[in-house]
């Protein structure tokens, strides 16, 4: 196997197991974690148009990889897609300030309650992410969401490894990506950031070559 053939196999094998392919059930409100990946608010807006959920979320600022992409915070942008796509504007919440997934949580949790749209939508969300940051959004949701009680399901666009890249979420930045992730998996439930969640022992070995190949650019 060269080189190439073997980095391709370990990164399908991490991406596959950030994907979690969990049940999509109907629920109180579609939360979307925004990125520069526009492709996810579309996936967002489809659900809400699916009649899945009554409410549409977006929360995210200008991040890393979005600082000069867009003009304006990565929620305003998504959820501008929303509304092209037909979701009614009063049927959209944006969180324009939380820059990584821990504020995703505080500040949207903090604004419905603000809004006195807590108590309604807190019963159930799904979860709106890439792919390959499902597995680490959700288990981030279920321990830092401060109420406990709220059931959690996560969606993303059905794209295979070999589909996902594009223009603008190259091959190479999205390998690094979710090998920082799967270490976050790993070393994160010590600093009270996730639940704790199994990892295969060659999903980790294939993580750990990934690294030593050079895909350690968003390492923790």
């Amino acid at each position: 196997m060269t080189q190439t053939d073997q980095i391709h196999k370990d990164a399908t094998l991490v991406y596959n197991y950030h994907k979690m392919n969990l049940p999509l059930r109907p629920a109180s409100a579609i939360f979307c974690l925004c990125s520069l990946d526009t492709r996810i608010a579309a996936h967002a807006a489809q659900l809400y148009l699916d009649g899945i959920a009554p409410y549409l979320i977006f929360s995210g600022d200008s991040g890393v990889l979005t600082k000069g992409l867009f003009a304006e915070p990565e929620a305003v942008v998504f959820a501008a897609i929303a509304r092209e796509m037909g979701v009614p504007d009063d049927r959209i919440i944006v969180e324009p300030r939380a820059r990584n997934t821990g504020e995703n949580v505080r500040f949207t949790y903090d604004m419905l309650r603000e809004k006195g749209l807590l108590e309604e939508l807190k019963r159930s969300l799904v979860l709106v992410q890439k792919p390959y940051m499902e597995r680490r959004t959700y288990a981030t949701f279920r321990k830092q969401w401060p109420d406990q009680r709220t059931l959690f399901t996560v969606s993303s666009p059905d794209l295979s490894f070999g589909e996902y890249p594009d223009a603008r979420n190259p091959r190479e930045l999205v390998t690094s990506i979710m090998v920082g992730d799967l270490v976050r998996i790993k070393e994160y439930p010590a600093r009270g950031f996730q639940i704790e969640q199994e990892i295969p022992d060659e999903v980790w070995e294939a993580g750990k070559r990934l690294v030593e190949a050079g895909f350690d650019k968003h390492l923790p």
